[in-house]
Protein backbone atom coordinates (compact mmCIF):
# COMPACT_ATOMS: atom_id res chain seq x y z
CA UNK A 1 0.00 0.00 0.00
CA UNK A 2 0.98 3.52 -0.80
CA UNK A 3 2.69 5.37 1.88
CA UNK A 4 -0.01 8.02 1.63
CA UNK A 5 -2.75 5.75 2.39
CA UNK A 6 -0.94 3.89 5.37
CA UNK A 7 -0.76 7.20 6.67
CA UNK A 8 -4.07 7.81 5.78
CA UNK A 9 -5.54 4.93 7.89
CA UNK A 10 -2.99 5.66 11.02
CA UNK A 11 -4.43 8.84 11.31
CA UNK A 12 -7.89 8.09 10.41
CA UNK A 13 -7.31 5.91 13.44
CA UNK A 14 -5.61 8.45 15.56
CA UNK A 15 -7.84 11.29 15.54
CA UNK A 16 -11.46 9.60 14.88
CA UNK A 17 -14.11 10.69 17.14
CA UNK A 18 -16.60 7.88 16.39
CA UNK A 19 -14.95 4.31 16.41
CA UNK A 20 -18.35 2.52 15.21
CA UNK A 21 -17.64 -0.99 16.01
CA UNK A 22 -18.22 -4.02 13.36
CA UNK A 23 -19.90 -7.43 13.54
CA UNK A 24 -21.27 -8.14 16.87
CA UNK A 25 -18.66 -6.74 19.71
CA UNK A 26 -20.70 -5.61 22.60
CA UNK A 27 -20.66 -1.62 22.29
CA UNK A 28 -22.01 1.39 24.35
CA UNK A 29 -22.50 4.67 23.81
CA UNK A 30 -20.92 6.69 26.62
CA UNK A 31 -21.58 10.21 26.83
CA UNK A 32 -18.19 12.39 27.01
CA UNK A 33 -18.34 16.36 28.12
CA UNK A 34 -16.62 17.00 24.86
CA UNK A 35 -17.50 14.00 22.45
CA UNK A 36 -18.86 10.69 21.79
CA UNK A 37 -16.93 7.52 21.91
CA UNK A 38 -17.82 4.22 21.27
CA UNK A 39 -16.80 1.35 23.74
CA UNK A 40 -15.66 -1.84 22.56
CA UNK A 41 -15.79 -4.92 24.62
CA UNK A 42 -14.00 -8.14 23.85
CA UNK A 43 -11.49 -10.59 24.69
CA UNK A 44 -7.96 -9.99 25.10
CA UNK A 45 -6.45 -12.14 27.68
CA UNK A 46 -6.62 -15.74 27.23
CA UNK A 47 -9.47 -18.21 27.54
CA UNK A 48 -8.00 -20.58 29.88
CA UNK A 49 -5.23 -20.38 32.41
CA UNK A 50 -1.55 -21.16 31.44
CA UNK A 51 -0.90 -24.76 30.56
CA UNK A 52 -4.31 -25.21 28.51
CA UNK A 53 -4.75 -24.99 25.09
CA UNK A 54 -4.77 -21.32 22.99
CA UNK A 55 -5.51 -21.02 19.47
CA UNK A 56 -2.22 -19.14 19.60
CA UNK A 57 -0.74 -21.74 17.69
CA UNK A 58 -2.33 -21.50 14.83
CA UNK A 59 -2.42 -17.90 14.37
CA UNK A 60 1.57 -17.32 16.06
CA UNK A 61 2.21 -16.27 12.26
CA UNK A 62 -0.49 -14.10 11.35
CA UNK A 63 0.26 -12.19 14.60
CA UNK A 64 3.83 -12.39 13.83
CA UNK A 65 3.49 -9.14 11.30
CA UNK A 66 0.93 -6.98 12.92
CA UNK A 67 1.96 -4.37 15.19
CA UNK A 68 0.46 -4.10 18.48
CA UNK A 69 -0.69 -0.30 18.61
CA UNK A 70 -0.83 2.78 16.13
CA UNK A 71 1.31 4.39 18.44
CA UNK A 72 3.87 3.11 17.57
CA UNK A 73 6.56 5.22 16.09
CA UNK A 74 7.24 3.46 12.95
CA UNK A 75 4.53 1.48 11.32
CA UNK A 76 5.65 -0.85 8.15
CA UNK A 77 2.56 -2.41 6.15
CA UNK A 78 5.34 -4.33 4.11
CA UNK A 79 4.99 -8.27 3.04
CA UNK A 80 6.78 -10.30 0.66
CA UNK A 81 4.29 -12.33 -1.68
CA UNK A 82 5.38 -15.12 -0.05
CA UNK A 83 5.03 -13.74 3.64
CA UNK A 84 1.54 -12.97 2.47
CA UNK A 85 1.26 -16.64 1.24
CA UNK A 86 2.60 -18.05 4.51
CA UNK A 87 0.12 -16.14 6.68
CA UNK A 88 -3.39 -16.56 4.49
CA UNK A 89 -2.56 -20.29 4.31
CA UNK A 90 -1.74 -21.15 8.01
CA UNK A 91 -5.33 -22.15 8.94
CA UNK A 92 -5.67 -23.97 5.67
CA UNK A 93 -7.71 -27.28 5.79
CA UNK A 94 -9.14 -29.83 3.10
CA UNK A 95 -10.29 -33.03 3.04
CA UNK A 96 -11.42 -35.44 0.42
CA UNK A 97 -14.51 -37.91 1.01
CA UNK A 98 -12.65 -41.55 0.75
CA UNK A 99 -14.35 -43.89 -2.65
CA UNK A 100 -15.97 -46.94 -1.24
CA UNK A 101 -15.89 -50.04 -3.30
CA UNK A 102 -14.04 -48.00 -6.32
CA UNK A 103 -16.90 -45.42 -5.83
CA UNK A 104 -17.95 -42.53 -4.13
CA UNK A 105 -21.11 -42.91 -2.59
CA UNK A 106 -21.20 -39.64 -1.08
CA UNK A 107 -22.87 -36.37 -2.51
CA UNK A 108 -20.01 -34.48 -0.44
CA UNK A 109 -16.83 -34.91 -2.97
CA UNK A 110 -14.53 -32.87 -0.45
CA UNK A 111 -14.32 -29.58 1.24
CA UNK A 112 -11.54 -27.03 1.63
CA UNK A 113 -12.01 -24.20 5.08
CA UNK A 114 -9.58 -21.84 6.27
CA UNK A 115 -9.89 -18.69 8.95
CA UNK A 116 -8.28 -15.84 9.46
CA UNK A 117 -8.15 -13.80 12.76
CA UNK A 118 -9.06 -9.95 13.34
CA UNK A 119 -9.34 -9.98 16.97
CA UNK A 120 -6.60 -11.58 19.24
CA UNK A 121 -7.62 -14.36 19.90
CA UNK A 122 -10.04 -14.94 17.32
CA UNK A 123 -13.23 -15.31 18.14
CA UNK A 124 -14.33 -17.82 15.45
CA UNK A 125 -14.48 -21.62 15.33
CA UNK A 126 -15.35 -23.94 12.48
CA UNK A 127 -17.23 -27.98 12.98
CA UNK A 128 -16.55 -30.63 10.31
CA UNK A 129 -17.50 -34.31 11.28
CA UNK A 130 -19.21 -37.41 9.88
CA UNK A 131 -21.98 -38.97 11.46
CA UNK A 132 -21.24 -42.20 11.52
CA UNK A 133 -24.90 -44.00 12.80
CA UNK A 134 -26.73 -41.70 9.91
CA UNK A 135 -23.85 -41.59 7.35
CA UNK A 136 -24.58 -37.62 6.87
CA UNK A 137 -21.81 -35.28 6.80
CA UNK A 138 -22.07 -32.06 8.97
CA UNK A 139 -20.12 -28.60 8.45
CA UNK A 140 -20.54 -25.71 11.02
CA UNK A 141 -19.40 -22.42 11.24
CA UNK A 142 -19.35 -20.05 14.39
CA UNK A 143 -19.15 -16.89 15.45
CA UNK A 144 -18.53 -15.60 18.86
CA UNK A 145 -18.23 -12.59 20.77
CA UNK A 146 -17.21 -10.89 23.63
CA UNK A 147 -14.29 -13.42 23.85
CA UNK A 148 -14.42 -17.21 22.26
CA UNK A 149 -15.89 -19.35 25.23
CA UNK A 150 -18.92 -19.95 23.76
CA UNK A 151 -18.22 -20.67 20.16
CA UNK A 152 -15.49 -23.08 21.57
CA UNK A 153 -18.37 -24.93 23.62
CA UNK A 154 -20.71 -24.93 20.77
CA UNK A 155 -18.11 -26.22 18.03
CA UNK A 156 -17.04 -28.96 20.63
CA UNK A 157 -20.34 -29.22 21.49
CA UNK A 158 -23.30 -28.95 18.71
CA UNK A 159 -22.76 -31.47 16.37
CA UNK A 160 -22.99 -34.13 18.86
CA UNK A 161 -26.74 -33.03 19.71
CA UNK A 162 -27.57 -33.30 16.50
CA UNK A 163 -26.43 -36.67 15.80
CA UNK A 164 -28.07 -38.08 18.97
CA UNK A 165 -31.30 -36.09 17.99
CA UNK A 166 -31.56 -38.72 14.41
CA UNK A 167 -30.54 -41.36 16.62
CA UNK A 168 -33.18 -44.22 16.43
CA UNK A 169 -34.76 -45.57 19.97
CA UNK A 170 -32.72 -48.60 19.49
CA UNK A 171 -29.56 -46.86 19.28
CA UNK A 172 -29.86 -44.68 22.38
CA UNK A 173 -30.82 -47.71 24.09
CA UNK A 174 -27.82 -49.96 23.42
CA UNK A 175 -25.75 -46.64 24.17
CA UNK A 176 -26.93 -45.96 27.36
CA UNK A 177 -26.91 -49.37 28.64
CA UNK A 178 -23.21 -49.14 27.25
CA UNK A 179 -22.49 -46.18 29.51
CA UNK A 180 -24.46 -47.93 32.98
CA UNK A 181 -22.21 -51.64 31.96
CA UNK A 182 -19.16 -49.50 32.05
CA UNK A 183 -18.39 -50.23 28.50
CA UNK A 184 -17.10 -48.58 25.20
CA UNK A 185 -20.02 -46.48 23.32
CA UNK A 186 -20.75 -46.70 19.72
CA UNK A 187 -18.98 -44.10 18.32
CA UNK A 188 -21.17 -41.17 16.99
CA UNK A 189 -19.20 -38.73 14.92
CA UNK A 190 -15.55 -38.88 12.78
CA UNK A 191 -14.24 -35.52 13.29
CA UNK A 192 -12.54 -33.79 10.48
CA UNK A 193 -9.88 -31.29 11.91
CA UNK A 194 -7.10 -29.17 11.18
CA UNK A 195 -4.18 -30.42 13.70
CA UNK A 196 -4.21 -27.00 15.48
CA UNK A 197 -8.16 -26.83 16.03
CA UNK A 198 -8.46 -26.21 20.19
CA UNK A 199 -9.77 -28.93 22.02
CA UNK A 200 -10.43 -28.52 25.31
CA UNK A 201 -10.23 -31.98 26.65
CA UNK A 202 -10.50 -30.97 30.29
CA UNK A 203 -14.02 -30.83 30.20
CA UNK A 204 -14.88 -33.47 27.87
CA UNK A 205 -16.47 -35.49 30.67
CA UNK A 206 -19.10 -32.94 31.65
CA UNK A 207 -20.23 -32.24 28.24
CA UNK A 208 -21.20 -35.65 27.96
CA UNK A 209 -22.59 -36.12 31.17
CA UNK A 210 -24.99 -33.56 29.94
CA UNK A 211 -25.21 -34.71 26.18
CA UNK A 212 -26.09 -38.51 28.12
CA UNK A 213 -28.97 -36.58 30.46
CA UNK A 214 -30.06 -35.22 26.97
CA UNK A 215 -30.54 -38.40 25.29
CA UNK A 216 -32.04 -40.18 28.31
CA UNK A 217 -34.76 -37.28 27.87
CA UNK A 218 -35.35 -38.59 23.94
CA UNK A 219 -35.70 -41.93 25.30
CA UNK A 220 -38.26 -40.93 28.21
CA UNK A 221 -40.14 -38.93 25.38
CA UNK A 222 -41.32 -42.69 24.03
CA UNK A 223 -41.54 -42.09 20.54
CA UNK A 224 -41.14 -44.71 18.31
CA UNK A 225 -40.33 -42.67 14.66
CA UNK A 226 -38.17 -39.83 15.99
CA UNK A 227 -37.38 -36.64 14.82
CA UNK A 228 -37.63 -35.25 11.44
CA UNK A 229 -34.13 -33.65 10.39
CA UNK A 230 -35.41 -29.92 10.74
CA UNK A 231 -36.96 -30.84 14.68
CA UNK A 232 -33.66 -32.84 15.15
CA UNK A 233 -31.53 -29.79 14.33
CA UNK A 234 -34.00 -27.41 16.18
CA UNK A 235 -34.11 -28.95 18.99
CA UNK A 236 -30.05 -29.82 19.12
CA UNK A 237 -29.76 -25.64 19.22
CA UNK A 238 -32.31 -25.13 21.79
CA UNK A 239 -31.52 -28.09 24.31
CA UNK A 240 -27.83 -27.30 24.05
CA UNK A 241 -28.22 -23.33 24.68
CA UNK A 242 -30.24 -24.42 27.64
CA UNK A 243 -27.50 -26.74 29.11
CA UNK A 244 -25.47 -23.71 28.89
CA UNK A 245 -27.65 -21.69 30.94
CA UNK A 246 -28.19 -24.35 32.93
CA UNK A 247 -24.32 -25.59 33.59
CA UNK A 248 -23.22 -21.79 34.87
CA UNK A 249 -26.17 -22.06 37.85
CA UNK A 250 -25.52 -25.20 38.81
CA UNK A 251 -22.74 -26.20 41.05
CA UNK A 252 -19.32 -27.19 40.07
CA UNK A 253 -16.78 -29.31 40.84
CA UNK A 254 -14.13 -26.95 41.12
CA UNK A 255 -12.96 -22.93 40.09
CA UNK A 256 -11.95 -23.79 36.75
CA UNK A 257 -15.06 -25.64 35.65
CA UNK A 258 -17.08 -23.03 37.33
CA UNK A 259 -14.65 -20.09 35.44
CA UNK A 260 -15.55 -22.01 32.21
CA UNK A 261 -19.13 -22.04 32.42
CA UNK A 262 -19.31 -18.03 33.46
CA UNK A 263 -17.24 -17.70 30.33
CA UNK A 264 -18.95 -19.22 28.19
CA UNK A 265 -22.82 -18.26 29.07
CA UNK A 266 -21.78 -14.56 29.24
CA UNK A 267 -19.96 -14.80 26.05
CA UNK A 268 -21.93 -15.60 22.65
CA UNK A 269 -21.99 -17.14 19.12
CA UNK A 270 -24.42 -17.22 15.94
CA UNK A 271 -23.87 -20.49 14.45
CA UNK A 272 -24.74 -22.00 11.03
CA UNK A 273 -24.78 -25.97 10.52
CA UNK A 274 -25.27 -27.93 7.00
CA UNK A 275 -26.11 -31.68 7.38
CA UNK A 276 -25.81 -33.36 3.68
CA UNK A 277 -26.90 -36.48 3.30
CA UNK A 278 -27.75 -37.68 -0.40
CA UNK A 279 -29.57 -35.40 -2.14
CA UNK A 280 -30.80 -33.73 0.90
CA UNK A 281 -29.34 -30.81 2.67
CA UNK A 282 -30.53 -29.00 5.62
CA UNK A 283 -29.04 -26.05 6.94
CA UNK A 284 -30.02 -24.38 10.38
CA UNK A 285 -29.14 -20.97 11.50
CA UNK A 286 -28.80 -19.13 14.34
CA UNK A 287 -27.59 -15.40 14.08
CA UNK A 288 -25.80 -13.51 11.28
CA UNK A 289 -23.56 -15.99 9.92
CA UNK A 290 -24.56 -17.13 6.34
CA UNK A 291 -24.95 -20.22 3.97
CA UNK A 292 -24.89 -19.98 0.31
CA UNK A 293 -25.49 -22.58 -2.86
CA UNK A 294 -23.30 -21.96 -6.13
CA UNK A 295 -25.15 -23.21 -8.96
CA UNK A 296 -24.01 -23.86 -12.66
CA UNK A 297 -26.36 -22.58 -14.97
CA UNK A 298 -27.50 -23.80 -18.43
CA UNK A 299 -26.11 -21.04 -20.08
CA UNK A 300 -22.62 -21.51 -17.75
CA UNK A 301 -23.09 -18.82 -15.86
CA UNK A 302 -23.26 -18.95 -11.64
CA UNK A 303 -26.13 -18.23 -9.60
CA UNK A 304 -26.04 -17.56 -5.76
CA UNK A 305 -28.93 -19.38 -3.72
CA UNK A 306 -29.23 -18.29 -0.34
CA UNK A 307 -30.31 -20.75 2.28
CA UNK A 308 -30.28 -18.44 5.58
CA UNK A 309 -31.43 -14.89 6.18
CA UNK A 310 -29.12 -13.10 8.81
CA UNK A 311 -31.18 -12.57 11.99
CA UNK A 312 -30.39 -9.23 12.91
CA UNK A 313 -32.05 -5.73 13.06
CA UNK A 314 -32.07 -5.01 9.30
CA UNK A 315 -34.53 -7.99 8.39
CA UNK A 316 -37.73 -7.18 8.68
CA UNK A 317 -39.06 -10.91 9.92
CA UNK A 318 -36.46 -10.51 12.91
CA UNK A 319 -38.30 -7.17 14.08
CA UNK A 320 -41.91 -8.15 13.34
CA UNK A 321 -41.06 -11.34 15.05
CA UNK A 322 -39.12 -9.51 18.74
CA UNK A 323 -42.41 -6.82 18.40
CA UNK A 324 -45.01 -10.05 18.82
CA UNK A 325 -42.88 -11.35 21.93
CA UNK A 326 -42.66 -7.96 23.94
CA UNK A 327 -44.81 -5.36 24.74
CA UNK A 328 -46.21 -2.60 22.58
CA UNK A 329 -44.53 -0.41 24.98
CA UNK A 330 -41.08 -1.89 24.07
CA UNK A 331 -41.21 -1.57 20.45
CA UNK A 332 -38.88 2.00 20.44
CA UNK A 333 -36.44 0.22 22.98
CA UNK A 334 -36.10 -3.49 21.08
CA UNK A 335 -33.74 -2.19 18.48
CA UNK A 336 -31.67 0.93 19.14
CA UNK A 337 -28.79 2.10 16.44
CA UNK A 338 -29.57 -1.13 14.88
CA UNK A 339 -28.50 -3.70 17.79
CA UNK A 340 -30.88 -5.74 19.86
CA UNK A 341 -31.50 -3.19 22.90
CA UNK A 342 -28.61 -1.24 21.41
CA UNK A 343 -25.97 -4.11 22.65
CA UNK A 344 -26.11 -6.72 20.02
CA UNK A 345 -25.70 -7.00 16.30
CA UNK A 346 -27.35 -10.48 15.96
CA UNK A 347 -30.85 -10.98 17.12
CA UNK A 348 -30.11 -15.01 17.95
CA UNK A 349 -27.22 -16.32 19.27
CA UNK A 350 -26.27 -19.30 21.81
CA UNK A 351 -25.13 -17.49 25.07
CA UNK A 352 -25.33 -13.95 25.78
CA UNK A 353 -27.39 -15.09 29.35
CA UNK A 354 -27.30 -11.22 29.75
CA UNK A 355 -30.16 -11.08 27.37
CA UNK A 356 -31.98 -13.86 28.63
CA UNK A 357 -31.90 -13.80 32.31
CA UNK A 358 -34.08 -11.73 34.51
CA UNK A 359 -31.59 -9.21 36.49
CA UNK A 360 -31.68 -11.08 39.77
CA UNK A 361 -30.72 -14.17 38.52
CA UNK A 362 -27.87 -12.66 36.87
CA UNK A 363 -26.99 -10.78 40.08
CA UNK A 364 -27.30 -14.11 42.21
CA UNK A 365 -24.79 -16.13 39.76
CA UNK A 366 -22.27 -13.39 39.27
CA UNK A 367 -22.49 -12.19 43.20
CA UNK A 368 -20.75 -15.22 44.63
CA UNK A 369 -17.92 -16.10 41.51
CA UNK A 370 -14.87 -15.17 41.26
CA UNK A 371 -13.29 -12.02 39.91
CA UNK A 372 -15.32 -11.46 36.94
CA UNK A 373 -13.18 -8.87 35.52
CA UNK A 374 -10.45 -11.34 35.60
CA UNK A 375 -12.52 -13.37 33.14
CA UNK A 376 -13.68 -10.65 30.98
CA UNK A 377 -16.77 -10.75 31.38
CA UNK A 378 -18.91 -8.00 31.00
CA UNK A 379 -21.78 -6.72 32.91
CA UNK A 380 -24.01 -4.24 31.91
CA UNK A 381 -27.79 -4.13 31.90
CA UNK A 382 -29.63 -1.90 29.65
CA UNK A 383 -31.74 1.15 30.59
CA UNK A 384 -34.86 -0.74 28.66
CA UNK A 385 -34.63 -4.43 29.87
CA UNK A 386 -38.08 -5.15 31.22
CA UNK A 387 -39.18 -8.82 30.03
CA UNK A 388 -36.21 -10.61 29.24
CA UNK A 389 -35.40 -13.06 27.13
CA UNK A 390 -34.76 -10.60 24.19
CA UNK A 391 -32.75 -12.93 22.44
CA UNK A 392 -32.87 -16.85 21.35
CA UNK A 393 -30.94 -19.47 19.93
CA UNK A 394 -33.66 -21.25 17.76
CA UNK A 395 -32.41 -21.78 14.89
CA UNK A 396 -34.58 -21.04 11.26
CA UNK A 397 -33.95 -24.69 9.15
CA UNK A 398 -34.09 -24.67 5.45
CA UNK A 399 -34.44 -27.68 3.46
CA UNK A 400 -33.14 -27.77 -0.24
CA UNK A 401 -33.35 -30.61 -2.17
CA UNK A 402 -29.46 -30.95 -4.54
CA UNK A 403 -29.65 -30.58 -8.15
CA UNK A 404 -26.70 -31.77 -10.38
CA UNK A 405 -26.51 -27.78 -10.85
CA UNK A 406 -25.91 -27.52 -7.59
CA UNK A 407 -22.39 -27.45 -7.54
CA UNK A 408 -21.06 -26.27 -3.62
CA UNK A 409 -22.27 -24.64 -0.35
CA UNK A 410 -20.26 -21.98 1.45
CA UNK A 411 -20.56 -21.03 4.99
CA UNK A 412 -19.04 -18.32 6.33
CA UNK A 413 -18.99 -15.69 9.32
CA UNK A 414 -20.20 -12.67 8.54
CA UNK A 415 -16.63 -11.34 8.42
CA UNK A 416 -16.62 -12.46 4.75
CA UNK A 417 -20.41 -11.36 3.49
CA UNK A 418 -19.43 -7.56 4.99
CA UNK A 419 -16.24 -7.53 2.45
CA UNK A 420 -18.26 -9.48 -0.51
CA UNK A 421 -21.37 -10.56 -2.14
CA UNK A 422 -23.36 -13.67 -2.35
CA UNK A 423 -22.81 -13.27 -5.85
CA UNK A 424 -18.84 -12.50 -6.05
CA UNK A 425 -18.48 -15.03 -3.22
CA UNK A 426 -20.32 -17.96 -5.52
CA UNK A 427 -18.67 -15.79 -9.32
CA UNK A 428 -15.27 -16.41 -7.19
CA UNK A 429 -15.60 -20.17 -6.45
CA UNK A 430 -17.29 -21.55 -9.75
CA UNK A 431 -14.15 -19.50 -11.55
CA UNK A 432 -11.87 -21.24 -9.33
CA UNK A 433 -13.43 -24.54 -10.30
CA UNK A 434 -13.19 -23.73 -13.46
CA UNK A 435 -10.02 -23.09 -13.76
CA UNK A 436 -8.42 -26.31 -11.63
CA UNK A 437 -10.84 -28.53 -13.95
CA UNK A 438 -9.04 -26.27 -17.15
CA UNK A 439 -5.92 -26.96 -15.57
CA UNK A 440 -5.65 -30.66 -15.21
CA UNK A 441 -6.08 -31.82 -19.22
CA UNK A 442 -3.11 -29.72 -20.01
CA UNK A 443 -0.89 -31.80 -17.31
CA UNK A 444 -1.88 -35.11 -19.33
CA UNK A 445 0.28 -34.61 -21.75
CA UNK A 446 1.37 -38.07 -23.59
CA UNK A 447 5.21 -38.88 -23.54
CA UNK A 448 7.81 -38.27 -24.90
CA UNK A 449 7.69 -34.57 -24.08
CA UNK A 450 10.29 -32.06 -26.15
CA UNK A 451 10.98 -29.13 -23.96
CA UNK A 452 9.29 -26.57 -26.58
CA UNK A 453 6.09 -28.33 -25.68
CA UNK A 454 6.93 -27.89 -21.72
CA UNK A 455 7.69 -24.15 -22.32
CA UNK A 456 4.24 -23.67 -24.15
CA UNK A 457 2.34 -25.54 -21.33
CA UNK A 458 4.20 -22.94 -18.34
CA UNK A 459 3.46 -19.89 -20.71
CA UNK A 460 0.24 -21.06 -20.85
CA UNK A 461 -0.60 -21.53 -17.52
CA UNK A 462 1.03 -18.35 -16.25
CA UNK A 463 -1.40 -16.43 -19.04
CA UNK A 464 -4.42 -17.60 -17.17
CA UNK A 465 -2.72 -16.69 -14.11
CA UNK A 466 -3.17 -20.83 -12.62
CA UNK A 467 0.34 -20.89 -11.67
CA UNK A 468 -0.51 -18.54 -8.55
CA UNK A 469 -4.04 -19.71 -8.20
CA UNK A 470 -4.26 -20.64 -4.45
CA UNK A 471 -5.27 -24.21 -4.24
CA UNK A 472 -7.46 -23.73 -0.98
CA UNK A 473 -11.18 -21.82 -2.41
CA UNK A 474 -11.61 -20.68 1.16
CA UNK A 475 -7.80 -18.79 1.22
CA UNK A 476 -8.51 -17.60 -2.35
CA UNK A 477 -11.73 -15.87 -0.63
CA UNK A 478 -9.90 -14.20 2.27
CA UNK A 479 -7.43 -12.79 -0.23
CA UNK A 480 -10.43 -11.52 -2.52
CA UNK A 481 -12.20 -10.02 0.67
CA UNK A 482 -9.55 -8.11 2.34
CA UNK A 483 -7.22 -7.35 -0.75
CA UNK A 484 -10.02 -6.43 -3.61
CA UNK A 485 -9.57 -2.72 -4.87
CA UNK A 486 -12.43 -1.07 -6.52
CA UNK A 487 -12.04 -2.91 -9.81
CA UNK A 488 -12.54 -6.85 -7.98
CA UNK A 489 -8.82 -7.24 -8.52
CA UNK A 490 -5.95 -8.53 -5.18
CA UNK A 491 -3.76 -5.64 -4.29
CA UNK A 492 -1.16 -6.60 -2.99
CA UNK A 493 0.10 -3.32 -1.17
CA UNK A 494 -3.40 -3.48 0.11
CA UNK A 495 -3.25 -6.92 1.15
CA UNK A 496 0.06 -6.16 3.31
CA UNK A 497 -1.63 -3.50 4.77
CA UNK A 498 -4.62 -5.40 5.70
CA UNK A 499 -2.71 -8.27 7.12
CA UNK A 500 -0.18 -5.73 8.85
CA UNK A 501 -2.75 -3.58 10.79
CA UNK A 502 -2.50 -2.84 14.65
CA UNK A 503 -4.34 -4.69 16.67
CA UNK A 504 -6.00 -1.67 18.01
CA UNK A 505 -6.85 -0.59 14.80
CA UNK A 506 -7.39 -3.98 12.40
CA UNK A 507 -11.63 -4.55 13.67
CA UNK A 508 -12.30 -1.02 12.23
CA UNK A 509 -11.00 -2.59 9.17
CA UNK A 510 -12.28 -6.42 8.93
CA UNK A 511 -13.59 -9.09 11.01
CA UNK A 512 -12.57 -12.60 11.83
CA UNK A 513 -13.27 -14.67 9.12
CA UNK A 514 -14.72 -17.97 8.91
CA UNK A 515 -15.11 -20.27 5.84
CA UNK A 516 -16.29 -23.76 4.64
CA UNK A 517 -16.64 -24.46 1.13
CA UNK A 518 -18.26 -27.94 0.42
CA UNK A 519 -18.16 -29.50 -3.26
CA UNK A 520 -20.59 -31.88 -4.54
CA UNK A 521 -20.21 -34.76 -6.04
CA UNK A 522 -22.74 -34.22 -9.26
CA UNK A 523 -22.34 -37.88 -10.41
CA UNK A 524 -23.66 -39.04 -7.38
CA UNK A 525 -26.63 -36.74 -7.33
CA UNK A 526 -27.15 -37.29 -10.92
CA UNK A 527 -27.51 -41.09 -9.90
CA UNK A 528 -29.59 -40.72 -7.39
CA UNK A 529 -32.46 -38.88 -9.89
CA UNK A 530 -31.42 -41.40 -12.70
CA UNK A 531 -32.26 -44.45 -9.99
CA UNK A 532 -35.74 -43.01 -8.39
CA UNK A 533 -37.41 -41.53 -11.71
Amino acid sequence: MSRTVSSWILSSARNSIVLQGRGRLYSICIPNRHNIKWKLVFSRTPLYPAGSCSLDSIFSLQRAFRHTSTEEEQLSFQLSPSQINDILRAGELSHKILALNGKNASSVLRFESNQLASNSPIEDRRSAATCLQTKGMMFGVFDGHAGSACAQAVSERLLHYIAVSLMSRQTLEEIELAVECMKPILPILQWHKHPNDVEYRGITPQYFENLRVYWQHLLDLDAELGFSLEEAMTCAFKRLDSDISLEVQAPQENELMRNIALQVAFSGATACVAHVDGVHLHVANTGDCRAVLGVHEKDGMWSALPLTRDHNAFDEFEIRRLKREHPRSEEKTLFVNDRLLGILMPSRAFGDVQLKWSKELQHSVLENSCDVEALNIYQYVPPNYHTPPYLTAEPEVTYHKLRGKDKFLVIASDGLWEMLSNEKVVKLVGEHLTELSVQKPHLAFQKPVNLGYMHSLLLQRKTRGIASLDQNIATHLIRHAIGSNEYGEVDQEKLAAMLTLPEDLVRMYRDDITITVVYFNSETIENYYRNNE
